[in-house]
């Protein structure tokens, strides 16, 4: 019997039956990302409480055993499957919602709970929890937390930092620490931030097993407008425009002219889409909506878009499928470069950047984005959230030839540095995970910041210091 086996067992009977799996048909599941990286061997145990993970971090503690943390395996940077042989932590039985307070604006959620779950319950509520990434339907609050996860609505409201009042974790030492983190409250003073200091740490620092997450009313109201343009730089002046306006977008999401072309081929549209994509959704009071959405019509015409189509409220945009072109982004990357790239039998890798620059730095980003696609000769696909500047560049190799693999890699550094060059940052949502942490060292050292990677190392010993919690990630 392996020794992997053998752990399994030991768990089987510490956490009782049915809570452990280690055929290899199950967990190769989990061993696997969207961007089609694969993992070592795994054992997969599902806790069904903070109890069992307790149980779980005190006995990988004293075994040394490695602990991998994952909510939906929706992670894009290398950072949600096991590295080196351990066991996969899943929330997925951990998916209950604890309660909500309207009155003190928060709601407590386990770390399994799906994003779009949660939303549906606190929508009949009039509520909403903000922070929207692109697979809210099946993300977890976990994972959110662990990745520091943004969204759609990240032009307004920010990311799961802004969003997170408490945490309820277990340390991997030689009891399993059960700690409660933060507060109830939104003005919470306890010294180190130490909630804001797990927010984004990637599952390196502590098992996140409950979360305390501030919320917000529904808009009464969002009009919504999808604009195409010929020039990239009319479309950012209209950005500019909004910007300056005083009004503050909802959602402000773009797309390049060849990755509405992919995205039209791979999943289709309802009415004519070409040229560079502007969407811009505004929330507002029913009342002011018709003056509202007159002025943005107005604003992007003005600025040159050709075709332009509109809806009065997030019903009419849905049914008129206006967000289906951006919602689209992801899997018509991933057609888009299997298309190209694919062969009978071949595994395509893909690697999708996640860099922000500011906003006013966004047409030279584009453009040098579309010089590195030339200068590596890598078909590559842009979109993101334009709103606060974060873009999602992606190209992709067939994982048999390692010339082109070097080559994808090369091009994935030299997307950060030319974030990093425009005064932004190589990671805006996804995280570091182990794709991005030359990249790290690039911008830390860029701003001076050097000796960040060894205060965050120490952080790193201070709550994991045999260092078996997703190990090989971050830093």
């Amino acid at each position: 019997m392996s020794v992997l086996a053998r752990h399994a067992e030991a768990l089987s009977r510490l956490l009782g039956p049915g809570k452990v799996v280690d055929d290899p048909a199950i967990t190769r599941l989990y061993r696997r990302d969207p961007l089609g990286f694969e993992g070592g061997e795994a054992v997969v145990v599902f806790p069904e409480s903070v109890g069992d993970l307790s149980l779980v971090a005190s006995y990988a503690y004293r075994h040394g055993l490695k602990l991998y943390p994952q909510g939906s395996g929706t992670g894009l940077v290398g950072g949600s499957v096991p590295g080196d042989a351990g066991v996969v932590v899943s929330t997925a039985r951990l998916n209950r919602i604890r309660g909500v307070s309207i009155v003190d604006g928060y709601v407590v959620a386990e770390a399994g709970v799906r994003i779009g779950d949660l939303n549906a319950e606190l929508a009949g509520r009039g509520y909403m929890f903000p922070v929207d990434p692109a697979s809210a339907p099946v993300a977890t609050v976990g994972g959110a937390v662990n990745t520091g996860a943004g969204g759609l609505r990240g032009a307004k409201y920010g990311t799961m930092r802004d969003w997170v009042l408490g945490l309820r974790v277990v340390l991997p030492d030689e009891r399993g620490t059960q700690m409660f983190l933060g507060c109830y409250t939104v003005k919470c003073r306890q010294g180190y931030d130490l909630v804001r200091l797990i927010v984004g740490s990637e599952g390196t620092l502590a098992l996140v097993a409950e979360a305390v997450l501030r919320i917000a009313p529904l808009p009464e109201n969002v009009v919504v407008v999808l604009a195409f343009y010929r020039g990239l730089e009319s479309l950012m002046e209209t950005v500019v425009d909004l910007r300056a306006s005083g009004v503050q977008p909802l959602i402000m999401e773009f797309m390049d002219d060849k990755t509405v072309e992919a995205a039209v081929k791979a999943v289709g549209a309802p009415f004519r889409a070409e040229g560079r994509m502007l969407l811009v959704g505004v929330d507002v009071n029913r009342e002011a909506s018709g003056r509202v959405l007159e002025w943005l019509v107005g604003t992007v015409k003005r600025r040159g878009a050709g075709l332009v189509y509109q809806a009065r409220s997030l019903g009419e945009a849905e049914e008129k499928g206006l967000f289906q072109v951006r919602r689209s982004l992801f899997p018509a990357q991933v057609k888009h470069l299997h298309t190209l790239l694919g062969r009978p039998g071949a595994r395509i890798l893909t690697y999708v950047e996640d860099i922000a620059v500011p906003p006013s730095r966004l047409v030279e980003a584009v453009e040098e984005l579309r010089r590195l696609e030339e200068e590596y000769g890598l078909p590559t696909l842009i979109g993101g959230h334009v709103g606060d500047g974060n873009l999602h560049p992606a190209t992709g190799f067939d994982a048999s030839d390692e010339s082109m693999r070097r080559r994808v890699e090369e091009w994935f550094m030299e997307v950060m540095r030319l974030a990093v060059r425009l005064g932004g940052t190589v990671s805006a949502e996804h995280g570091v995970g182990s794709l991005k942490r030359e990249g790290l060292r690039v911008e830390l050292e860029a701003r001076g910041a050097g000796k960040a990677l060894e205060l965050m190392r120490a952080i790193k010993r201070a709550f994991d210091p045999k260092g078996i919690l997703n190990p090989g990630r971050v830093v």
